[in-house]
């Protein structure tokens, strides 16, 4: 029985209407989920060299991950010890419409505050203060940069921008993704190379998204082409579907292209199953992987307001693949293009529904149980609805 309304029922409520317009819950969202949760941010290669850095807002805070000299990443708010000033006075911040996957720039081998110019190592650490460096009440090691934590797994680096909070809690990214890493493990993630990135400005709030990545009880009335390649999206509502083993393709098919094949290989050491199977994976806050068998397609949500979020998808191939005079990944780029515009469509959808003096919560039904788990989620970390 839904509590709610009284009426005997196999759906479950929602979240209520509040959990998709509000401030006030979309600030403590940021402070309780996108601060303190390890936030998948991008990809290794965006970084190649010492130096090299992007900036990124991750819900209105600004970070700057650079490559240091030894080769690793650390990640910095944008904010000098100083004054407060930016370290980067960039306007621009990813993901950003046409960005490219590559840096922003690159540091001189040290990080300059353009006000008064503290200057900073790589590692953050304050190296000079104009003026300041011989007055003996003066520390420097007490100016250090303020530090995010980064992790990185599969070739995706993730942020957290509460580290100390979540290191003494024993939260490391590892923690965070579980399961996940022996799922995928045949998939060679961190070898992968993106060939392209589309980003896609989405005026829905970022769990409406996630509740639709999370159920295929959609399927056959909004991706028609996707179904034609996978039928068994389509069947009992989409309420069957064995994700461990992977989603089996229509005969013949083997991959997300219009006509389901390709001439590119599979991925190196996969199993006879994920040569013919699709995988999928979502990594909350804000992370979602598809996999097939010779290419992925990986989606990070940046949420910008209650009803704004953007989404960058980076599309991902082998680099033996790449180094072919005729690869050409339009063929799978261009299929997940109309699948992403239909499922962002309606997601809007969504959104403009909800927005109705009548909408109070909306319902899962049975072949939606895998979306109740963002209800299982907001309420761990905001408390219950």
């Amino acid at each position: 029985m839904d509590l709610r309304t009284g009426v005997k029922s196999h759906l479950e409520a929602t979240l209520p209407r509040a959990f998709y317009f509000s401030d006030e819950i979309y600030a403590r969202e940021k402070e309780h989920i996108f601060f303190s949760e390890w936030f998948c941010a991008g990809r290794e290669e965006q970084i190649p060299k010492p130096g090299d850095y992007l900036v990124l807002d991750v819900a209105g805070e600004r970070i700057v991950v650079v490559r240091t000299k030894d080769g690793e990443l650390r990640a910095h708010f944008n904010t000098c010890r100083h004054r407060g000033c930016q370290l980067v006075l960039h306007e621009r911040a990813e993901p950003n419409a046409g960005s490219t996957a590559g840096p922003l720039g690159t540091f001189p081998g040290a990080i300059r505050c353009p006000y008064h110019a503290w200057t900073y190592t790589l590692e953050g650490d304050l190296r000079t203060a104009p003026y300041l460096n011989e007055d003996e009440s003066f520390h420097k090691e007490e100016f250090s940069l303020h530090a995010a934590g980064i992790q990185t797994w599969g070739g995706f680096f993730f942020l957290n921008l509460t580290p100390g909070k979540a290191l003494t809690r024993g939260y490391d990214l590892a923690a965070q993704l579980g399961p996940i890493p022996e799922r995928v493990k045949r998939y060679p993630l961190a070898n992968l190379r993106t060939a392209q990135r589309m980003v896609y400005e989405v005026q829905a709030n970022w769990k409406v998204i996630l509740e639709n990545y999370n159920e295929c009880y959609h399927c056959a009335g909004v991706h028609p082409e996707l179904c034609d390649i996978v039928p068994s999206f389509k069947k009992q509502g989409g309420g069957e579907l064995d994700w461990d083993r992977g989603i089996p393709h229509k005969d013949g098919a083997f991959t997300f292209t219009f006509s389901g094949t390709t001439t590119r290989a599979p991925f190196p050491g996969l199993n006879d199953d994920e040569k013919i199977r699709h995988k999928g994976e979502l990594i909350y806050p804000n992370f979602m992987l598809s996999l097939a068998a010779e290419h992925a397609a990986a989606f990070t949500l940046w949420p910008r307001t209650p009803t704004h979020t953007t989404i960058a998808c980076d599309f991902l191939f082998h680099p033996s693949e790449m180094a072919k005079a005729d690869f050409d990944p339009s063929d799978a780029i261009d299929f997940w293009d109309l699948v992403n515009r239909q499922d962002w469509r309606i997601c809007e959808g969504v959104q403009r529904g909800m927005q109705s003096k009548v909408f109070e919560f909306g319902y899962y039904a049975p072949m939606e149980s895998m979306s109740l788990d963002i209800r299982n989620y907001i309420r761990e970390h905001l408390g219950s609805s």
